[in-house]
């Protein structure tokens, strides 16, 4: 009787916690501090992407051709437009409302990351790139677009 006591205690609280993580999923249309781009969380496969969707500026002021990953380190790639980039792969959910071992690619400094992201609220979530240890890094507080 115990045993089936504390088999169905922990699989309530299993399927509990399981809710919590997903109505805390940063799936969804999101923008920075800066509200000059937005991005698409999304699924793809088992883990979590993100791409640009939109540019306040989605055009070169000089060329008025759309914007490319003109930073990029590697010559093929100096010409693929911004909008659609995918910019952001490989996040798992770890715990507490965290997606983890994920990359981000900055396009302004053609530079990739290690990457975090973990939910502050159904709102808002931290996303933090650093190199080696995340003690050490950048944050920045992503709002979901509605």
């Amino acid at each position: 009787m115990k045993k089936t006591l504390f088999l169905f205690v922990a699989l309530v609280l299993g399927i509990a916690r399981m809710a919590s993580a997903q109505t805390m999923s940063p799936l969804g249309i999101w923008t920075n501090s800066e509200k000059k781009a937005t991005f698409e969380i999304y699924k793809c496969g088992d883990l979590l992407c993100g791409k640009i969707v939109t540019l306040t500026l989605p055009n070169d002021p000089a060329t008025g051709k759309p914007k490319t990953d003109a930073q990029n380190p590697d010559p093929k790639l100096k010409s693929r437009p911004l909008l659609g980039l995918v910019f952001m792969q490989g996040f798992k959910y770890d715990d507490e409302n965290k997606w983890d071992n994920g990359k981000i690619y900055d396009p302004k400094s053609g530079k990739t990351y290690s990457c975090y992201m973990k939910m502050e609220n159904a709102n808002t979530m931290e996303v933090k790139g650093y190199i080696g240890f995340s003690l050490i890094g950048k944050s920045q507080t992503w709002t979901r677009v509605k």
